[in-house]
């Protein structure tokens, strides 16, 4: 199975996304005027070159999909994913202007893959042009946006599943109930988020030519036109502010929605978020820290406030409640398993801890949870890893139009990334902030919220996220 249960999911993913592309009759005619329960949706992706790939092999396995439109700023990238696609027994529209491919009032959703900052405002544009859509976490690049994003999701009454797969895990939804509803671990005080995640040093790059087959404008989008740098353009966007969130915004999302869901309904947004952390290690372009430490504070009236915490690592580290380590032999019984993980390989601790009146619950959303009780901490409820069917989700609410079934709605999308956005405000701005979640407005601090809108930042026209969606 190799050093990653990742690689391993991914590859037999693609294998049944070509198996199934060889089963389907491909004379089928696009769906015209709404998708009834016996059409395929067509769907465009857009952002095919890392998480990209993933939503065409997760769209292309299911049966009642047809991957119709591909959209990438990259040739080469495009290229590449033509060629897989067809291999699955699509034949796909190409769009370098996801603008274009909105136009086509053919296609019924799109998956955006797309950097962070330019998320939101693709959803916006979709949902306007009448289109479901399933969109990468985190869903905005700030908190504002996804104010936007929730609203025009009310407006367009548009399916958008944000994606946060957790929510489609059998693992991770059976430990939300064996705390919620089974209350194994009696009251909760403490939900942990862990993003212990292997990250190199970036170095420096120089500027240079702009890549042959690249439309650079294209990329930069909403953000500021700066000169091409290798390290401002594929994955490692991630660590500029510009255009990514650093890791907290990126892996940790999905641990730090995992940490508000175990925590119960009615956990949105917080009341004070506190974090301190920098750019600990290496001389190189990286903006965004490496090492964070964030708290966020619920208070609850007449009831001891209720605390969340989540820790960024990215170098050596150790393991937290056996979460991470060496690969787990999948034909051990589950009682017998010594080991959550690994998700990421041997360097990584990435999932969550809940701590209770009674015990302990570790989950990682790929390699199981298991639960420690009592004083002694002896072995409670635990399950080993399964798989997850949240692109399938999404397109079963495509046509059945039944939000109240999406596993991961955007409002609870927003609510999760805006933790994310506000803990990365917190440390940039070196304070605590006091919140109100029902303006969603940091209180007495409009350099805050300033920050939480794209502050200095601003948009660059005509990439703008509209004021009124």
């Amino acid at each position: 199975m190799g050093n990653s249960r990742r690689d391993f999911l991914k590859n037999m993913s693609m294998a049944a996304a070509v198996a199934a592309g060889s089963r389907r009759l491909r004379a089928l005619s696009p769906v015209q005027g709404g998708v009834g329960a016996n059409d395929r949706v067509r769907v465009g992706i857009v952002g095919l070159r890392n998480r990209g790939q993933d939503h065409i092999r997760g769209f292309g396995a299911l049966s009642n999909v047809e991957i119709a439109a591909l959209c990438d700023i990259d040739d080469n990238v495009m290229s590449e994913r033509l060629a897989s696609v067809r291999k699955m027994g699509f034949a796909p529209k190409t769009f370098t202007d996801v603008r274009k491919l909105l136009d086509d009032k053919s296609i019924d959703a799109i998956s955006i893959a797309t950097p962070n900052h330019w998320h939101a405002l693709i959803a916006i544009w979709a949902m306007q042009a009448g289109k479901d859509v399933y969109v990468e976490k985190p869903c905005s690049h700030n908190l504002w946006e996804g104010k936007q994003l929730v609203k025009a999701a009310t407006k367009y009454n548009r399916m958008v599943q944000h994606g946060t797969q957790s929510h489609s895990m059998p693992t991770v939804i059976n430990a939300i109930k064996k705390m919620q509803q089974d209350a194994i671990l009696g009251e909760i005080y403490l939900s942990r988020g862990l993003c212990y995640k292997w990250r190199d040093t970036i170095g420096h790059t120089p500027i240079s030519p702009v890549p042959a087959g690249v439309d650079y404008d294209l990329w930069t989008g909403p953000a500021p036109k700066q000169p091409f740098t290798q390290n401002h353009f594929h994955y490692k966007w991630h660590w500029f502010w510009d255009y990514g969130n650093g890791d907290l915004g990126n892996q940790g999302i999905h641990e730090l929605d995992i940490a508000r869901w175990g925590l119960g309904p009615g956990f949105g947004f917080p009341d004070k978020i506190s974090a301190i952390g920098g750019h600990v290690m290496f001389d190189d372009d990286q903006q965004t820290p490496n090492l964070l430490n964030c708290a966020f504070e619920y208070v609850r009236p007449n009831k001891n406030p209720i605390i969340l915490e989540f820790e960024v690592r990215h170098w050596v580290s150790n393991h937290e409640a056996e979460i991470g380590g060496p690969p787990k032999d999948t034909s051990v019984p589950a009682e017998k398993v010594e080991s959550l993980g690994p998700t990421e390989g041997s360097y990584n601790s990435i999932g969550n801890i809940f701590y209770g009146s009674k015990g302990y619950l570790s989950v990682d959303s790929v390699g199981g949870y298991r639960s420690y009780m009592g004083k002694d901490q002896l072995q409670g409820p635990l399950m080993p890893a399964g798989t997850e069917d949240h692109y399938a989700n999404f397109i079963a609410c495509v046509i059945s139009r039944k939000k109240e079934d999406l596993r991961a709605p955007i409002e609870e999308g927003h609510v999760s990334s805006g933790l994310a956005h506000l803990a990365n405000a917190s440390y940039r701005l070196g304070r605590t902030l006091n919140f109100d979640p029902d303006t969603q407005l940091v209180k007495n601090d409009e350099e805050a919220n300033l920050l939480l809108r794209e502050g200095g930042r601003g948009y660059r026209s005509p990439f703008v996220v509209p004021e009124h969606v």
